[in-house]
């Protein structure tokens, strides 16, 4: 198993309410169906703007109460449903916003400079699932919200460090060029999978450590959740750490050997997430 922001979202998973459901299920078309937008098939980057605008206007819709999409037009199977549950839910609109506007710079921006433009990245691409998850279970603090954005932030970069491989065959590195400078790191060291030089051991070192203690900083918010979403977000959390995990005892060689998660590790995980 992979550890991904839209994977690990809990899509009608049995730990969920039964009320629900429905929700999360709404709020999962709705990114997921724009994530693909924005990755995959054969369309042109003025095409998938495009399509990213046309959802745009439908949220825009949703938010003054006007939405009206003719059964015809596709988008009327993810918005419809989705906008029932923002109202009965009384979900804000800025994390559905936040994500469009992510899925627009996946098309646009295949390199980052600093940190801080990552992280702001994942404050749009990642942070508003977690947020939302939250206010359908009416626990939306200000404390709430901030371990929440650790979690998913943790989680995103994680997703990244693990496919690095991946998302070179894309075209796109998500290590800032400030710390690819930093410890000594070029482009060509992803093009000739150089995992096992020092400079690279040392800066996934530290690029593992930051996703590990953005991981372990939220961690404390699925104590404070009642019940079974206390629990997912536990397995979820140590999921991330044992991706972590695995990067460091493959010394970061995620070229040759993609970290994922066995039958194995989920009995460890169950454990660790109970005790």
């Amino acid at each position: 198993m992979a550890v991904d922001h839209y994977e690990n979202f809990p899509v009608a998973s049995l730990l969920l309410p039964r009320r629900l459901q429905a929700p999360v299920r709404n709020i999962y078309r709705f990114a997921r169906s724009a994530d693909d937008i924005a990755d995959e098939g054969d369309a042109t980057p003025d095409q998938r703007l495009q399509q990213l605008a046309s959802y745009r206007d439908a949220l825009r819709q949703i938010e003054a109460g006007a939405l009206a999409l003719p059964a015809c037009d596709a988008r009327a199977e993810v918005f419809m449903p989705l906008a029932q549950s923002i109202r009965q839910h009384e979900l804000p609109m800025e994390p559905f916003f936040d994500l469009i506007s992510a899925f627009e710079q996946d098309v646009a921006t295949t390199r980052y400079e600093s940190d801080t433009e990552l992280l702001d990245y994942c404050r749009r691409s990642a942070n508003p699932v977690g947020r939302l998850m939250l206010h359908l279970y009416q626990a939306a603090t200000p404390p709430n919200l901030a371990q929440a954005d650790a979690i998913c932030t943790g989680l995103q970069l994680t997703n990244f460090w693990q496919d690095i491989a991946v998302d070179w065959q894309k075209g796109r590195i998500y290590l800032p060029r400030q710390k690819l400078n930093h410890y000594g790191v070029s482009e060509d060291h992803i093009a000739r999978k150089l995992h096992t030089d020092a400079a690279w051991q040392a800066l996934m070192q530290a690029q593992v450590q930051q996703a590990r203690e953005l991981l372990n900083s939220g961690l404390p918010l699925a104590h404070k959740l009642p019940g079974r979403l206390g629990l997912e977000l536990k397995l979820v959390v140590h999921g991330g750490l044992r991706i972590l995990e695995r990067l460091n005892q493959l010394h970061y060689d995620v070229f040759f050997h993609r970290p994922t998660l066995t039958k194995r590790d989920w009995t460890l995980l169950l454990w660790r997430s109970l005790w």
